[in-house]
C-alpha cells in the first residue's frame, strides 16, 4: 500500500485527489467544522493549479512515477515469491477495497518505513478487522542495508561527498514524537552502516503549525550560505520517487542551496525497482509469514 497520486497532472485530476486525501481525519487533525469550510472554500480553489504544474515537471509517459513504481515493485515482489501480490493505494486507484477483493488472509504491507497516523495508522483504517498489517520497519536490517546500498551506489556514480542529509517526510510536531524518534534511529543506522556524517531533516511542511525541526530548504541554504559546497541527499521515508523527492527536492531545494551559495547538489534516488530493496520486501513478507 502506498500513499496514491493524482490521475493525470491536471488541475482537475489533482482537485480529486486532494479533496480525498485532504478529507481524512487522520491527515489534518482539525475539527471537521471548521477545516472542511476551510478546504472547500480555500484549499481547494487554489492549490489544484499549483499542484497540477508541480506534477507536471515530474510526470513520465507510462504515469505518475509514485504509481510506476509501487506498481513495477509489486510485480517484482510477486516473481520472487512466488505468491499473488497486488498494490493499492490509500488515496485514489488502485483503491484498498479493490485490492483486497477475494483475497484470504492477506498480509498487508504499507510502503511507509516510520510509523505515523497520517500513513500507515490511515491504511488501516481501511481494512477489515483483524488484517495482519507490517506495522513499520525503520530498523528492519535488510531495510537499511537496502538504504546502504543504494547511496553507496550513488557514491561509486558521483564520488562521495563529506556530509550526508537524510530528509524524512514531516508531520506536526505536537504528536510527531514517536514518528521523529524512529526516523532518527533509521538516521542514526544507516550512518553507522557507511561510516558517514549525516543530518537529519524534514520537508513538506503544509499549512501554519509548527512542525517536525529542522527543516529540509533552510538547512540546505543556510549550509550553502557556511560555506558547504557539495551535499549528497537521501530520502530514507520515501521508497519511490515521487512528488516530494523529484520536485520539492530536486528541483525546488537543489535550486535554493545553488542560490545560496552551493555547487554541487545531488540526490541519492529513492528505492524505485532496486534488487536490494525487493529482497528486503520479501524478508519483511517472509518475516510475517
Amino acid at each position: 500500500m502506498n500513499l496514491g497520486t493524482p490521475a493525470a497532472p491536471t488541475p482537475e485530476a489533482v482537485k480529486a485527489y486532494l479533496a480525498e486525501f485532504l478529507s481524512d481525519p487522520r491527515v489534518v487533525k482539525l475539527p471537521r467544522w471548521l477545516w472542511l469550510p476551510i478546504l472547500h472554500g480555500i484549499v481547494l480553489r487554489t492549490r489544484p493549479e499549483k499542484s497540477a504544474e508541480k506534477y507536471a515537471q515530474i510526470w513520465t509517459p507510462e504515469g505518475s512515477p509514485l504509481a510506476v513504481h509501487t506498481m513495477r515493485q509489486a510485480a517484482l515482489l510477486q516473481e520472487k515469491l512466488e505468491l499473488p501480490v497486488r498494490y493499492a493505494m490509500r488515496y485514489g486507484q488502485p483503491t484498498i477495497p479493490s485490492a483486497l477483493r477475494g483475497l484470504e488472509k492477506p498480509l498487508v504491507v504499507p510502503l511507509y518505513p516510520q510509523y505515523a497516523e497520517s500513513t500507515t495508522a490511515a491504511v488501516a483504517d481501511r481494512l477489515p478487522p483483524d488484517t495482519a498489517m507490517v506495522r513499520d520497519f525503520h530498523d528492519h536490517p535488510a531495510y537499511i542495508g537496502a538504504l546502504a546500498a543504494q547511496v553507496e551506489r550513488h557514491w561509486q556514480a558521483h564520488g562521495r561527498g563529506p556530509t550526508l542529509l537524510m530528509s524524512f517526510h514531516g508531520l506536526p510536531k505536537r504528536g510527531g514524537a514517536a514518528y521523529e524518534a524512529q526516523c532518527r534511529v533509521t538516521a542514526r543506522l544507516l550512518a553507522e552502516r557507511l561510516r558517514t556524517q549525516h543530518v537529519v531533516t524534514f520537508q513538506s511542511r503544509f499549512g501554519y503549525a509548527e512542525w517536525l525541526q529542522p527543516y529540509t530548504q533552510p538547512t540546505l541554504e543556510d549550509m550553502a550560505r557556511k560555506g558547504v559546497e557539495r551535499v549528497d541527499v537521501v530520502c530514507p521515508g520515501f521508497v519511490s520517487d515521487c512528488l516530494e523527492t523529484l520536485e520539492e527536492l530536486g528541483i525546488v531545494a537543489r535550486r535554493a542551496f545553488h542560490a545560496a551559495g552551493g555547487r554541487e547538489f545531488y540526490l541519492v534516488s529513492c528505492f524505485n525497482e532496486s534488487p536490494e530493496w525487493i529482497d528486503a520486501l520479501a524478508a519483511l513478507v517472509r518475516g510475517r509469514t
